[in-house]
């Protein structure tokens, strides 16, 4: 009786023993979680960019520069160069539009000629439309006076947009600094990342789940700046044999917005009412307009065929992940996304395979009882209905 008492003491000193030191863990956690938290997105951002571009570094590392700081130097300064350029030809852009509208406005020359009368005879909106473009083109001081604070609203927003668009710029930049420094320790970088995984899921899972790892990013960074630039190529070529204003600079916004997963048809459909009000309905316009529509939703097309290309699991389950993970975390999702749900496919088809031999089955008493269907099939026939 003694000695139980003894190890139920014991049993139960260990177990609060074990407890107290799990609350100390997770309370350490949780604390440094919370102290690394505003450089999350930082570091997941730096962390896909040094694994996109090392591919690179280590060409460059073998073919230029024998040493992995001048290497990585390299590559962070020319994409810093290739970033500042069409950022400030497009700030440049805005600001001489801008001044521009002003100039308009403040000279009071801006004159709206008079409606057609057959726009009043248009369905449902032509007797409302004919009357504010009336109004507009007799009186615009009070069409400008009603629409001023839904101007100013608009304006309000747009400037919010603007500053996100910033502040997300000068992440980036800071990200790919971080990747710089990150590259120059590739190496040990990939050690450790090894090592974790390893420890994580086993010696043999380990190094598998580190490359799937590896080339999901890879794969999908590929994807997304290659069907950017597909795109960009095929929107400016339209642009530029149209004779559109501003047709590089304008091709150069719609690889941003091809990087950053925003539609390219917000470029391609205000240039092709520009081309379609200054030219006049023409086959060149019509054609125009087909290709340059065709151009702004390539992407639809590419995306499948590019995702997955050099990834060790089925294409749809890289493209439910970017499209999923995009919906639910972002820009940053889109990486993170397809990464989380290949590991996840990848670890689940393992533990189904995982399952016991034939050999083992026949050596267990048990389950080769449970295998003899001719008794469970007699048993079957001998039960009631």
């Amino acid at each position: 009786m003694l000695r139980t008492n003894i190890s139920a003491r014991a049993l139960s000193g260990g177990l609060l023993d074990v407890l107290i030191r799990a609350g100390l863990i997770a309370v350490l956690v949780l604390f440094c979680f919370q102290i690394f938290h505003p450089f999350l997105n930082l570091m997941l951002w730096a962390v896909i960019l040094a694994i996109t571009l090392y591919p690179l570094h280590a060409l460059i590392k073998r073919k230029l520069v024998n040493k992995d700081g001048g290497a990585a130097t390299l590559i962070v300064v020319v994409a810093l160069a290739l970033l500042m350029v069409p950022i400030y030809l497009l700030g440049t852009s805005i600001s001489e539009s801008i001044e521009a509208t002003l100039a308009v406005l403040k000279s009071d020359t801006l004159h709206v000629p008079l409606p057609s009368e057959k726009i009043a005879d248009l369905p449902l909106i032509g007797k409302p439309l004919y009357g504010y473009w009336m109004q507009a083109a007799t009186d615009m001081s009070s069409v400008l006076m009603k629409v001023m604070p839904y101007i100013k609203s608009v304006g309000l927003t747009l400037l919010g947009k603007m500053a996100d668009v910033g502040v997300g710029f000068l992440l980036f930049i800071g990200a790919l600094i971080i990747a710089g420094v990150l590259m120059a320790y590739g190496e040990n970088g990939e050690r450790s990342a090894l090592a974790i995984t390893s420890r994580l899921s086993g010696p043999e899972r380990g190094p598998r789940i580190t490359v799937l790892c590896t080339a999901t990013i890879r794969a999908v960074a590929q994807g997304v700046v290659g069907i950017a630039f597909i795109q960009m190529l095929l929107v400016g070529v339209g642009f530029v044999l149209m004779g559109v204003p501003g047709a590089g600079l304008l091709a150069m916004v719609a690889l941003l917005m091809g990087i950053m997963q925003l539609p390219v048809l917000l470029v391609t459909i205000p240039v092709i009412a520009y081309v379609f009000a200054t030219e006049g309905t023409t086959l060149a316009t019509v054609v125009f307009g087909i290709y340059s529509l065709i151009a702004g939703m390539a992407d639809n097309v590419l995306k499948p065929l590019m995702l997955g290309r050099g990834v060790d699991v089925p294409m749809p389950v890289i493209l439910i992940g970017a499209l999923g993970g995009m919906v639910s975390g972002g820009f940053i999702g889109l990486f993170i996304g397809p990464v989380a749900l290949a590991v996840g496919y990848q670890l689940f088809w393992q533990w189904v395979q995982d399952q016991p031999s034939a050999e083992i089955l026949s050596e267990t008493p048990e389950l080769e009882a449970l295998n003899e269907t001719p008794q469970i099939e007699a048993m079957n026939e001998q039960r009631p209905l």
